[in-house]
């Protein structure tokens, strides 16, 4: 039997290997004014650290989230301060809300990984809603040690984690 051991350098695997969420193809993106339910959700969630619909694991160094969203489904507003990376469980369509006016629209495949990284101060706020016809499906890890503090969990769900 053969063993081997491979060695590879963190720094240009991030950079040839990982695929980030601004790399990802847009079929639309727009700036139109948002309804005034959708103006009234972003105000009350806008500090939202809740990235998904339920925390299945956490440690001191991540978060694990699911997204679970059946069609025409919407999760409402969050905020995002760690670095994190999603994988699409399911392929599916969604649109998303930014905080700086745009609303896109993405389609996802089943597999599919991207990756976000955030410096001191910086932030993404958004929604989600499924605009395809199957469930859409999502696992998020959030990586605690980022350069921002993580926000804090509400206690009701830290327990069910």
């Amino acid at each position: 039997m053969t063993s081997f051991v491979v060695y590879f350098n963190i720094g240009l695997w991030e950079d040839t290997m990982t695929l980030r969420i601004a790399d990802k193809a847009t079929q639309s993106s727009e700036r139109t004014p948002w309804s005034a339910a959708l103006t009234a959700d972003f105000e009350q969630n806008q500090y939202n650290p809740c990235i998904g619909t339920e925390l299945v694991s956490q440690s001191d160094r991540v978060r694990v989230w699911m997204i679970h969203l059946a069609p025409g489904q919407r999760i409402e507003f969050h905020r995002h301060v760690l670095d994190y990376f999603w994988t699409a469980v399911t392929t599916g369509r969604g649109r998303q809300h930014i905080h700086d006016g745009r609303t896109l629209e993405k389609t996802y495949v089943a597999g599919e990984t991207r990756h976000e990284k955030y410096r001191l101060g910086e932030y993404k706020i958004h929604d989600l809603e499924n605009i395809g016809d199957t469930e859409l499906v999502f696992t998020t890890v959030e990586f605690l040690d980022s350069a921002n503090q993580p926000l804090p969990i509400p206690d009701s769900i830290q327990r069910s984690a």
